[in-house]
C-alpha cells in the first residue's frame, strides 16, 4: 500500500478546501492541546493521503512547498473517484485553480487536474488502473 503525505502551512484552510471544494473526506484529524492540526488523514474513493503542518523535525530538510520552488511539484496525487464530473463542477464553481479541465482520457475515463491553494496538484479521474489490469 502506498499512502502519499504532504504538508500545509495552513492545515485548517487545507482541510476546508479539500473537504468543501474537492470533496475529499476526513478520515482522522489529530489536534494538539490548543486545537491546531498536527496530523490529518483524508480519504478519496478507496485511497487515503496524510498531511501535517511544517515542523522542526528531521524530515523537514527534505521537504519544499510548491510556492518555494516556483509553483512546481515533484509528485502529484491521483484520486480514483466515481463522480469525477460532479467534482469538477464543484471545483469550478468554487473558483479553484483548474490546471487541466475535465477531459476524456486516451487510456479511458475522464479526469481533471486542480491546484490547491498552497500549490499541491491533484488529479481526479474515474479510470482505475488496478481494475484495468
Amino acid at each position: 500500500m502506498l499512502i502519499p503525505a504532504t504538508r500545509y502551512r495552513d492545515p485548517e484552510a487545507a482541510l476546508r478546501f479539500l473537504c468543501d471544494v474537492l470533496g475529499v473526506e476526513e478520515r482522522a484529524v489529530y489536534r494538539s492541546d490548543n486545537g491546531t492540526i498536527q496530523h490529518a488523514q483524508m480519504r478519496a474513493g478507496t485511497g487515503i493521503m496524510m498531511f501535517c503542518p511544517p515542523n522542526d523535525g528531521p524530515f523537514e530538510r527534505f521537504m519544499a512547498d510548491p510556492n518555494d520552488i516556483g509553483g512546481r511539484e515533484t509528485t502529484t496525487i491521483y484520486a480514483v473517484v466515481p463522480d469525477v464530473a460532479a467534482r469538477h463542477a464543484r471545483a469550478v464553481a468554487a473558483g479553484a485553480d483548474i490546471l487541466l479541465p475535465l477531459k476524456e482520457q486516451d487510456y479511458g475515463g475522464q479526469a481533471f487536474t486542480v491546484a490547491d491553494p498552497e500549490g499541491h496538484i491533484w488529479t481526479f479521474g474515474d479510470y482505475d488502473p488496478l481494475a484495468a489490469g
